[in-house]
């Protein structure tokens, strides 16, 4: 059974980080009870940096709750809740479970799997924990974005359920491999690429490295 832990949304703000230094961020999401969903994202979410984050292959961001236990006990700290900024905490969608093109009911909305989530060091500047950045790479536990097939209102008690498994079953775990590790791993980026719900901006760079590779 999926459960929704944490809904959260936030429009950017200023993140006080370091040493008197500061930035506009949307990480700093906060619990909601309610929310409509369109195209673009959640009515209330926004991002600062709009050329790596949000769009409509990006409208929804997802993070695996029992992540959360692994870096706690790993860094011997607690973290807030939508540490990583995301929309959906949720257990039972493991990264090695989900599949870019799987499709699901989001309370009234419908939403599809397009890629790994690419995090940044915006994680570090929240958390202050320098080698988390480096963990979740190595890990690949990046959480996963999503784009909206059906808008509509989602609720912090709304179920999500799978509808439709994509058949070609490549897992966002495996992508996150080809993404960050296997860069000249040419049949595991054939692979990523044969979706054809991947992301386009995943498309472009992987097709780009795939060109390059085969140029050799």
């Amino acid at each position: 059974m999926i459960e929704l832990v944490n809904f959260a949304t936030g429009l950017p703000k200023k993140m006080k980080y370091g040493q008197d230094k500061e930035m506009d961020t949307g990480i700093c999401k906060e619990s909601v009870n309610e929310a409509f969903l369109t195209k673009e994202g959640f009515i209330g979410d926004g991002v600062a940096d709009l050329k790596h984050h949000g769009g409509p292959d990006r409208a929804v961001c997802v993070y695996p709750y029992e992540h959360y236990k692994l870096w706690e006990q790993e860094f011997q700290t607690t973290l807030p809740t939508a540490t990583f900024g995301e929309n959906l905490t949720v257990t039972h969608m493991l990264e090695q479970d989900v599949h870019i093109g799987d499709i699901y009911q989001l309370g009234d909305a419908v939403i599809q799997i397009t890629q790994g989530r690419v995090p940044c060091s915006t994680i570090t500047k929240r958390t202050n924990l320098t080698p988390l950045l480096k963990r979740i790479v190595e890990t690949g536990f990046t959480g996963y974005l999503c784009r909206v097939l059906q808008e509509g209102t989602v609720q912090t008690n709304s179920s999500i359920t799978l509808l439709e498994p994509h058949p070609q079953q490549v897992s966002i775990l495996f992508a996150n491999q080809i993404y960050f590790h296997r860069q000249k791993d040419i049949e595991g980026i054939k692979k990523v690429l044969a979706v054809q719900e991947l992301a386009e901006e995943w498309r472009k760079q992987l097709a780009g490295r795939l060109e390059r590779l085969i140029d050799r």
